[in-house]
Parts: C-alpha cells; sequence; structure tokens
C-alpha cells in the first residue's frame, strides 16, 4: 500500500462526504410539502448532529 493509494482513498471518502452532505443541505432547503411530493425520505432533527435524512432500512 503506498501513500499515493491511501492519499487517493482519502481524496475519494472526502468527496463523497462532501457530496452527500451538499445534498442534505439543498433537499433541507425545499419546502416540506415539496419533499413528500418527490418521495424523499423524512428528515430527522438530531440535538447533537443536526438534521439527517432517515434512510429506509
Amino acid at each position: 500500500m503506498s501513500i499515493l493509494s491511501s492519499i487517493g482513498r482519502v481524496a475519494t471518502r472526502y468527496a463523497q462526504n462532501r457530496a452527500r452532505y451538499r445534498s442534505e443541505r439543498e433537499l433541507l432547503a425545499l419546502p416540506i410539502e415539496l419533499r413528500k411530493d418527490i418521495g424523499w425520505p423524512e428528515i430527522v432533527i438530531d440535538a447533537q448532529n443536526g438534521p439527517r435524512i432517515c434512510r429506509a432500512p
């Protein structure tokens, strides 16, 4: 395992997390009625971590 492959994995994970958080922020900006109409999962407000999307089990 080289250093470059480790850096690549970290960069990929960072990009994926950043894209997920950006999507969550955009979804939170939509009105609740619109979120329900398009069938997005429920958003739960967590006191420690803030709003999060509930994923179906």
